[in-house]
């Protein structure tokens, strides 16, 4: 939308700002900025072809803009609605009051089903129905530039001071979008619905769309309605006998992701504070802050580099530090892991996590932190046994080998339980440390001392206005339901 009212105006500036505070923050990395760099080449690429290609600069926003009104008079910037961490937000409060100063208009289009200035979810879901219904906006055929020489110039990662090795991070750009869906559409997706939860099945399986919708490299309406129109080929065929299998449960099941999405980002979009603090009250400064308590950090580091002693937990934490991705089940694990068993404030471990996701969406990574960290008051605690979830998820322990090498001489039988092993303690050659904790009396303990903060007094009106303002909605016309 932003390129296609750009291009009416006249003369116009296809301007992108990096900022290098931004890249300075804990929840952000290289991994990141690698993506957003492959993806604003492949943008400036389509934008040469039409006429204007991308301007970049460097440094504050609002810095850039002002310099940019006055040298150009410009009247009008237009750009895509954000909800982003809260160091964004902040941003955008400065710029408004920039472009106010200046008799600046500043119109900002959504780009997901989310809505500013929500007072309630009622009818949420139709509205995200009929926005993604719309018809996509065209690409402008020709646009005509305001600079003749622009600059573009892209910082590497060192220069940005981004020390981040991620070798297996997926690659930016929209033709990689559309490949990544496509090959979703006609071929990965048979079996979605229920090969998401493995860590094995989920990387084949999965759509892999989050790291091109977080960075905008693909629209949500694209995207969506790419997904209706499967699901009425898979329609038609079923209604022809022909065989269909998995395929069109799949489909509505990701479907219901792509409302999901928008779902969550919308809390964020409503209330900016919820990466910093807790979305029920009573639960603030509850666990351990790693900058303050030395075991905290031990604990921190060791869960950090998948050195916990629980092969499943280090299994998926060293396959998310070595590829920027891995399913939403385990990433649900993981922060449960460090939220009840480790007992870690969750916005430092949050943080930690964000890093390591090259597909980092804000608004749906710190609702998922704080459910998963029992501090939202009306979510049940999901408490994951990371034994259990290796006995579940990887029954082979394919995935469990793959990447703890340390763990080869160990039998099958023990491979999720190494402490259970007779041999154990006299086999030194596995390198691989003792357990952190006693997972079942720190999940134990944890629950107790949760269980205690909800039976306070106050805490269930709380809940209650908690519900009314980020509670979803179920509606019967909706295409798919959304649960918490």
């Amino acid at each position: 939308m932003p390129l296609y009212l750009g291009s009416k105006f006249g003369q116009i500036i296809p301007l992108y700002i990096i900022e290098p505070d931004y890249w300075k923050l804990p929840d952000t990395s290289g991994r990141q900025w690698l993506f957003i760099k492959d993806s604003l080449e492949d943008l400036n690429d389509k934008l040469t072809a039409l006429g204007a290609p991308l301007v970049i600069y460097k440094g504050k926003a609002e810095e850039i803009l002002e310099k940019l009104i006055l040298e150009t008079e410009a009247r009008s910037i237009i750009s895509h609605q954000e909800t982003g961490n809260f160091w964004t937000y902040q941003r955008d409060l400065r710029i408004k009051s920039l472009v106010k100063k200046f008799n600046c208009d500043w119109k900002e289009y959504a780009q997901f089903g989310v809505k500013r200035g929500l007072i309630n979810r009622d009818g949420w879901a139709k509205k995200w129905d009929h926005f993604m219904s719309a018809e996509p906006v065209p690409t402008p055929s020709s646009l005509v530039p305001y600079f003749k020489k622009p600059t573009f110039n892209i910082p590497t990662q060192e220069e940005l001071g981004l020390k981040d090795v991620c070798p297996g991070r997926q690659r930016g750009g929209h033709e990689e979008a559309i490949k990544t869906l496509n090959s979703f559409l006609d071929e990965r997706g048979k079996n979605y619905q229920k090969g998401m939860s493995s860590p094995i099945t989920a990387q084949w399986e999965c759509s892999r769309m989050s790291t091109f919708l977080s960075s905008g490299t693909i629209s949500m309406r694209e995207t969506a309605q790419s997904v209706w129109l499967r699901q009425r080929e898979l329609k038609h065929m079923a209604s022809e006998g022909q065989p269909v299998g998995s395929w069109r449960g799949s489909m509505s099941s990701f479907n219901g992701r792509l409302h999901w999405h928008c779902h969550f980002i919308q809390k964020l979009e409503d209330t900016p504070r919820h990466q910093l603090e807790a979305i029920h009250p009573f639960y603030n400064d509850l666990r351990d802050d790693p900058f303050n308590n030395p075991e905290a950090r031990i604990r921190l580091k060791a869960w950090s580099e998948g050195k916990t002693g629980f092969p499943f937990v280090d299994a998926c934490m060293r396959s998310l530090n070595s590829t920027g991705w891995i399913n939403f089940r385990m990433r649900a694990m993981l922060m449960a892991f460090s939220s009840y068993h480790l007992w870690l404030d969750w916005r430092v471990a949050g943080s930690v996590l964000a890093k390591k996701f090259t597909d980092y969406e804000p608004g749906i990574h710190w609702q998922q932190v704080q459910m998963q960290s029992g501090t939202t008051g009306i979510n049940t605690l999901r408490v994951y046994n990371p034994v259990k979830q290796g006995y579940d998820q990887d029954p082979t322990n394919a995935f469990t080998r793959e990447w703890l090498s340390e763990l080869v001489d160990i039998p099958d039988s023990f491979i999720q339980e190494p402490w259970k092993w007779p041999d154990y303690e006299q086999n030194t050659s596995h390198e691989y440390p003792h357990r952190i904790v006693d997972h079942l009396e720190a999940a134990k303990k944890a629950k107790a001392q949760i269980y205690a903060i909800r039976k306070k007094q106050g805490h269930r009106e709380i809940a209650k206005n908690i519900y009314d303002k980020h509670g979803s909605r179920r509606s019967q016309n909706s295409r798919t339901k959304i649960r918490h």
